[in-house]
């Protein structure tokens, strides 16, 4: 008999260790785009070191970051991570993702003895999408830029090389108004008297 209560003693206490931080159990990214990991967690623990690791292994894993006990993002590499003691959620941000950060995660908090976990398994799609040429009006450069990177500030917002008169004005106008400009450049060139 205090063999059977011992047991259900101890499957109770892993319920209850288990149960102090729960997150996704799995979370999708595409190629050079970001993803955001958010991991909740029990009453009592608001102020203990949040962390973000990477490996199959728990005891293994390779913390990327962590917390300093505050709310304050903390930023390392491509990975930063925010406390919001107050709702009892930390959130993870990748960055740039590449397709090798496919991999298995885990949410943590660091205490005394075993630290608590949870297991995110983290998957990168490809980029499909060719890279979009944007006009940047206040330097007039042209930059490439990954399209799942691309913000856009409007839902009409769309890319300059689909744009016909964008594309009329690279193709015809521009060589057109160049030899324009050499032309006028070549008359009024200072003429030597002899």
């Amino acid at each position: 008999m205090w063999l059977s209560q011992a047991l259900l003693l101890l499957i109770l206490a892993g319920y209850s260790i288990a149960t102090e931080i729960t997150g996704p159990t799995t979370v999708n990214g595409l190629e050079w785009g970001s993803l955001t990991v958010q991991c909740a967690y029990g009453s009592g623990w608001e102020t203990y070191l949040k962390w973000w690791c990477r490996g199959a292994d728990w005891n293994g894993c390779n913390i990327l970051v962590r917390t300093n006990g505050s709310e304050q993002e903390v930023k390392k590499n491509r990975v930063s991570i925010r406390d919001n003691q107050k709702n009892r959620i930390f959130t993870v941000t990748m960055e740039n993702l590449k397709r090798d950060d496919a991999d298995s995660y885990w949410c943590g908090i660091e205490k005394t003895g075993i630290d608590l976990g949870v297991n995110v398994q983290v998957t990168i799609k490809p980029d499909t999408q060719t890279p979009v040429l944007e006009w940047t009006t206040a330097t007039a450069s042209l930059a490439f830029t990954p399209a799942a990177t691309q913000k856009t500030s409007s839902p009409l917002t769309r890319s300059l090389l689909s744009s016909t008169h964008f594309l009329f004005l690279l193709l015809l106008e521009l060589p057109l108004l160049l030899g324009m400009l050499g032309a006028v450049l070549w008359v009024n060139r200072p003429q030597r008297r002899s």
